[in-house]
């Protein structure tokens, strides 16, 4: 399998000036831990993670050197963390150029990349447009694991897939951060739902879509003013199987 099979089409993305608190907001409201951050033309210069929150002047938690080290780093280094900390755009926070893979990636690359540079999500780019994500979660967890049972998905699984997607992309139920994997017609969905009518409805238009056979549910649901997450019925059926 390869990086175009298994990734997030509909990404969450923000520009770099996009205000910290919009784009910390907007990672709390979707429960995901990072977003490419783009330019005007839809290319990727960087992208924003949790751990760039987490040494802000908001909470007190800037870092705090002494006078001797702060004269051994020199001006450059104090004044490149005072802007991380103190500054009010995504440009300010990022990294630029983070590390990407390509759609035509197999699964083992991504798997080694990702434990060689510990990180947890790969923007996925086609030239320097971005096309889609591929994070740690979905890949680890789920996909590399059933990568290994399973032989790769047909011609006929590649075009199923992506007429699941653009059937649930064109409504606003669409769950956030839509993963779509099909096997000899059996579906597997994941994502985010903040209405639990959304996943009737994803399943739904999943079933109508020509040469499906089975539809499995991995769709989470969240609480998007308490954070409460709660998996799938059939992943909690399965997890509580003796």
């Amino acid at each position: 399998m390869r990086a175009h099979q298994i990734m997030t089409k509909n990404v969450v993305t923000v520009s770099p000036d996009t205000s910290i608190a919009e784009a910390a907001n907007a990672m709390l409201a979707r429960h995901i831990s990072g977003l490419p951050v783009v330019n005007s033309a839809g290319e990727l210069i960087g992208i924003v993670s949790e751990g760039d929150f987490i040494r802000r002047a908001e909470i007190g938690t800037q870092r705090r050197r002494g006078r001797w080290l702060r004269f051994l780093l020199g001006a450059g280094p104090a004044a490149s963390t005072f802007v991380h900390e103190q500054g009010r755009k995504v440009s300010d926070i990022m990294t630029p150029d983070p590390s990407t893979i390509a759609e035509d990636t197999p699964l083992e690359q991504i798997v080694e990349k990702m434990e060689k540079e510990g990180v947890k999500r790969f923007p996925v780019v086609h030239g320097k447009q971005l096309v889609g994500i591929v994070t740690r979660a979905n890949l680890l967890q789920a996909v590399a694991a059933l990568a290994r049972e399973v032989p790769d998905p047909t011609a006929d699984d590649d075009h199923i897939r992506s007429r699941i997607i653009s059937a649930l992309q064109k409504d606003d139920w669409c769950p956030f951060g839509l993963t779509v994997i099909v096997r000899q017609g059996d579906v597997h969905l994941s994502g985010i739902i903040i209405d639990e009518r959304a996943r009737r409805a994803a399943i739904v238009a999943a079933e109508n879509v020509a040469g499906v056979k089975k539809v499995h549910d991995h769709l989470s649901w969240v609480d998007p003013i308490s954070g409460t997450y709660l998996g799938s019925p059939e992943d909690e059926t399965r997890a509580a199987a003796p």
